[in-house]
């Protein structure tokens, strides 16, 4: 996803560089960050609060790359696509939380 992102975010003005561009593709390469962070740490503790804020950068992606859909520097053949694959990697997420979560609550 954040491949994706860079590329959909190549054509915005260059004026945007430090800007939405910034914003966008910070918040998208925190994602899988997060993920690979929180795994390295080695308990399912610190992972769960690493999946907690790479849900969290998911969330802060979603925003501007509305307003970009909405100042037309994004197009629905490109945004919509994103955001449904955002969607997707938020249910994994969850998904894997509750297990960690289950996992805590029922040790082996």
């Amino acid at each position: 996803m954040a491949r994706a992102v860079y590329l959909a975010t190549s054509d915005f003005p260059p004026a945007e560089a430090f800007g939405l561009t910034s914003q966008i593709r910070r918040a998208a390469a925190s994602i899988p960050a997060n993920i690979a962070e929180g795994q390295g740490r080695g308990t399912d503790r610190s992972f769960a609060l690493f999946l907690r804020q790479a849900r969290g950068s998911l969330l802060e992606l979603e925003t501007p790359m509305e307003l970009a859909h909405s100042l037309e520097w994004l197009k629905p053949d490109c945004c919509q696509p994103l955001l449904q694959e955002a969607g997707e990697i938020t249910r994994m997420l969850n998904g894997l939380l509750r297990t960690l979560r289950a996992s805590q609550s029922n040790p082996s």
